[in-house]
C-alpha cells in the first residue's frame, strides 16, 4: 500500500509545474492583448504584420504598461481557479461519509482542505466553529490532505473511519486537542469516541481510505492548492489560515452571488 505522506513530492511538484505553466500563459494572453490595444490606437495606419514589427510593439507596450503584467495575471489566475472550482463543484462539496458539519442542506458550502500536522489548520479549527455556529444555512466539508508527515496520513485514514461510524466531528475535535499527531495520540482520540485499537490500526492500511486521500491530493490540485488549511467557498480559493472575518466575508459573497443567478 503506498502511504499518503508518499504523495508529497508528487503534489508540490505538480503545484510548482502548474504556477509555471499559468505564469507563460499570463504573459501570452498580457503580450496579445497589448498588441491589440496598441494597434487599435493607431487605426489609420497599414497592419502589422512582420514578425519583428510585432515583437517591438509588445517590447514597448510592456515597457509603457508594466502594470499590465500582475493585473493580467491575477485575473487570469481568479479566472482559472473559478472555472477549476466549477468543473469540480460536485466532488469538492460532496463530503466523504460523514465528513462535515452544519447544514445538512446548506445553501453554502465551506470546504476546508486540511492536515492534522497543520498548526494553522488548528488554529482555524474554533474560527469554522463560530462561523457554523452563527449562521445556520452553511454547510462545512472536510477534506484530509496530509502532506506534511506520515502520522497525519496515518490519522486522516482513522478519521475517514469515523466518518462512516457518525464520529467524525468528535474524533476531528479530540485529535486537535491531543497535541501532537503521533500513533499513539490518534489512538488515543480513535478511543475517545468509541473506536478501539484494532479498528484503528485497521483502518490505518486500508486502502479504500488511501484512495480517498489521492482523490483529495488530485482536487487540490486542480484548484491550485498549495498547502493546508485551503478554503473553497463558492468560486473562492482561499490560503492559509484567513481569520473569521475573510471567511464570513466569502460565504456572504458567495451567497450574494448565488442568490443573483
Amino acid at each position: 500500500m503506498t502511504n499518503p505522506s508518499d504523495s508529497r513530492p508528487d503534489f508540490r511538484t505538480a503545484i510548482r509545474n502548474r504556477t509555471i505553466q499559468m505564469t507563460i500563459g499570463t504573459l501570452i494572453a498580457a503580450t496579445a492583448g497589448a498588441v491589440t490595444a496598441f494597434a487599435m490606437q493607431g487605426s489609420t495606419n497599414a497592419p502589422v504584420t512582420n514578425r519583428a514589427q510585432i515583437e517591438q510593439i509588445v517590447h514597448d507596450y510592456i515597457l509603457e504598461h508594466p502594470e499590465i503584467l500582475p493585473q493580467a495575471m491575477e485575473r487570469l489566475q481568479a479566472k482559472r481557479i473559478g472555472s477549476a472550482v466549477e468543473e469540480k463543484r460536485s466532488q469538492l462539496e460532496t463530503p466523504y461519509a460523514g465528513a462535515w458539519e452544519g447544514a445538512e442542506k446548506g445553501d453554502i458550502v465551506l470546504v476546508e482542505f486540511f492536515d492534522y500536522a497543520c498548526g494553522y489548520c488548528r488554529a482555524s479549527l474554533p474560527e469554522i466553529a463560530k462561523l457554523v455556529a452563527g449562521d445556520a444555512n452553511l454547510k462545512v466539508v472536510y477534506r484530509e490532505l496530509p502532506i506534511l508527515s506520515e502520522a497525519s496520513g496515518l490519522a486522516a485514514h482513522v478519521s475517514l473511519l469515523a466518518a462512516e461510524r457518525g464520529k467524525y466531528m468528535a474524533f476531528h475535535k479530540a485529535l486537535y486537542d491531543a497535541g501532537q499527531v503521533t500513533r499513539d495520540s490518534i489512538f488515543k482520540a480513535a478511543a475517545s469516541v468509541g473506536i478501539d485499537r484494532k479498528a484503528a490500526e485497521a483502518a490505518m492500511a486500508d486502502k479504500r481510505y488511501s484512495a480517498e486521500v489521492e482523490n483529495n491530493i488530485k482536487l487540490a490540485q486542480a484548484i491550485g492548492a498549495t498547502g493546508t488549511p485551503t478554503f473553497v467557498i463558492g468560486n473562492q480559493v482561499l490560503a492559509g489560515a484567513v481569520g473569521y472575518n475573510s471567511l464570513k466575508e466569502a460565504v456572504a459573497k458567495a451567497r450574494d452571488k448565488a442568490k443573483k443567478e
